[in-house]
């Protein structure tokens, strides 16, 4: 059920964690980073969270504002959550953990690797050249398509069909964060069928080639 627990201390950062500091917390905010989600998709993206324990952690954070619940159409439809204009000011707060955490020991195996998690590492774990030709990537990841762009030393992941792309990539999040590990692996990828491609196999090279790290 719901939790009330607070460590009854005034500084910022307590108050902070007496709103996001419960278990799985920052794990849904990080999910929501992107786009709203259904409690389905956020179900598949945390496997290792019980359907009650997200319920609670769902109802607490919508509680304190940080996110809410809307209606895809107006009047019927599913229900997905988003971060509120409040808790939007913790994507930063996020990514940042998820940047200082590549340095953390891997847990044990199994382990899960959501979408969302690896999209935003292609934010943020890049150091692209600012001189270097742009790149345009299709990303069909778990089924949902999104845009890959680098140009002028930035990285920006948008939801949605690219208007045209050098490259069109199709693969599931822990094959994807094994190649941003170890961009040396995509050919044996590309014999197993964990990856398909199409267009320009260069292009997705150098793509691969900006990160050094597991999502």
């Amino acid at each position: 059920m719901p939790t009330s627990r607070s460590y009854r201390d005034s500084c910022g950062m307590a108050r902070a964690l007496d709103v996001v500091g419960e278990r799985w917390a920052l794990l849904v905010i990080r999910e929501l980073t992107l786009i709203p989600q259904r409690f389905s998709e956020l179900r598949h993206a945390l496997p290792n969270a019980s359907s009650n324990l997200l319920a609670d952690r769902l109802r607490e954070l919508e509680h304190h504002g940080v996110i809410r619940r809307r209606k895809l159409a107006p009047t019927a439809g599913p229900q997905v959550y988003e971060l509120t204009e409040w808790g939007r000011k913790l994507e930063p707060i996020v990514l940042g953990l998820s940047e200082w955490g590549i340095d953390a020991p891997h847990p044990p195996e199994p382990t899960s690797l959501s979408a969302t998690s690896v999209l935003n590492f292609l934010r943020i774990g890049a150091h692209p050249d600012p001189a270097a030709p742009p790149i345009v990537c299709r990303l069909d990841l778990d089924g949902s398509v999104w845009t890959v762009s680098v140009d002028s030393g930035k990285v920006e992941v948008r939801t949605g069909e690219p208007t045209t792309a050098d490259i069109s990539l199709r693969t599931d999040p822990k094959t994807l964060g094994s190649l941003l590990a170890n961009p040396a692996s995509l050919d044996s990828a590309l014999t197993e069928g964990t990856v398909a491609l199409v267009g320009d196999l260069q292009a997705l090279n150098h793509l691969l080639s900006l990160y050094g790290a597991t999502a």
